[in-house]
């Protein structure tokens, strides 16, 4: 079998198995103060320093989470309760039209909650970037927070992090009228120095699944969503995932970041529509288009010929439909109806580039001869 689906979740690392290993050996509450405690903890905050690294950061603006999902909603919502206590309210929240349904669905609940919150979308253009141009950031009192996708995980297409950080300006201001930026790194772990919040994702870099981290700047207005025994800092109550942590810290440290060998080798021997082409994009990532052929039936036949592929974002079991990144970038809908992405990751190779290809050459010629 040719597992092509890394975006949706990358097979674990055998660094973090290791890692996992070690840890399950130890078995103490981080928060206890006996020996086992006291190894539980090791782990945990070497795993901290390990992701910490990896993003250009100081450890102590990582909070753990129980994954990507959480991280964007503990963003979005520390932030503005965050700043609801320090006295200065944002006013305006900003999300991009091709965000992960998690910031999507979280920003509409905090905008029927929150009084006074004004929701607006940023557009994206045909390639899936960012129009800036038909937004207006900087208009209107009070702080908005602005949230931008680092990189999306259906298309690949890379958003302009630097740019939007300019076209905001200062991230912190007089009375409180400095914007804050949230990016969303799940699929593009790196440094961010503009960013006040960025959300990460172990099983996206090789890691366990159900474990993720939120890193704040220290300026940045933050208020704990979950509470309890204290956790995290005070900002993320729950007892640690002590052995997920730690498999998170190993691929943080094992990881780093592809070259576009295998998606240009797919994309010079695929005969269908590349979706994000003309944009910068992630170089593990590939999505596009069979015109003619469904998605829903394409992924049956493939995975019955050894290829594992993916619609789009796997969030829902079973669950196959248009994608609202493809809408948001104008695709039509009978050409949106077929869209595949292929993204490749650590433990791919050419042989998996020319498996599927071959299986869609096979997929397209019996298509043709219906």
């Amino acid at each position: 079998m040719h597992y092509l689906d890394h975006n949706a979740s990358s097979p674990l690392r055998p660094q973090a198995r290791a890692a996992m290993e070690r840890a399950f050996s130890v078995g103490g509450n981080p928060s206890s103060v006996h020996g086992a405690g006291r190894a539980a903890r090791r782990l945990v905050e070497e795993a901290r320093e390990q992701v910490a690294s990896l993003m250009g950061v100081s450890a102590s603006s990582v909070i753990f989470t129980g994954g990507g999902t959480e991280a964007n909603a503990l963003a979005l919502r520390g932030a503005i309760d965050g700043a609801l206590e320090a006295g200065e309210r944002i006013t305006r929240l900003f999300v991009s039209s091709v965000e992960h349904h998690s910031v999507l669905k979280t920003a509409a609940a905090l905008a029927e909650r929150v009084p006074g919150l004004r929701l607006e979308t940023i557009p994206v253009t045909a390639d899936g970037i960012i129009d800036l141009a038909a937004t207006s950031l900087n208009e209107g009192k009070g702080r908005a927070l602005i949230a931008v996708q680092a990189a999306n995980n259906e298309t690949g297409v890379i958003q302009p992090i630097d740019v939007v950080a300019r076209t905001i300006g200062p991230l912190d201001g007089i009375d409180g009228a400095g914007r804050l930026l949230f990016a969303d790194a799940v699929q593009k772990p790196g440094c961010y120095p503009n960013a006040s919040y960025v959300s990460l994702s172990a099983h996206k870099i090789g890691g366990p699944q159900g474990v993720g981290a939120l890193i704040v700047k220290d300026d940045a207005p933050f208020a704990a969503q979950l509470l309890g025994g204290g956790q995290e800092r005070g900002l993320r109550a729950g007892t640690e995932n002590v052995a997920g942590i730690a498999g998170f810290g190993a691929a943080a440290a094992a990881w780093s970041a592809m070259q576009p060998t295998l998606r240009d080798r797919f994309e010079r021997g695929l005969n269908g529509v590349v979706f994000g082409r003309n944009a910068p994009r992630l170089p593990n990532t590939s999505c596009f288009a069979l015109p003619g052929i469904a998605a829903e039936n394409a992924l049956m036949a493939l995975d019955l010929d050894g290829v594992m592929v993916s619609s789009g974002a796997a969030c829902s079991s079973g669950k196959v439909k248009q994608s609202h990144v493809l809408a948001a970038m104008g695709v039509p809908d009978d050409l949106a109806r077929c869209a595949l992405r292929v993204s490749f990751g650590w433990n791919s190779s050419e042989d998996d580039v020319d498996a599927a290809l071959a299986a869609i050459a096979r997929l397209v010629a019996r298509r043709e001869a219906a």
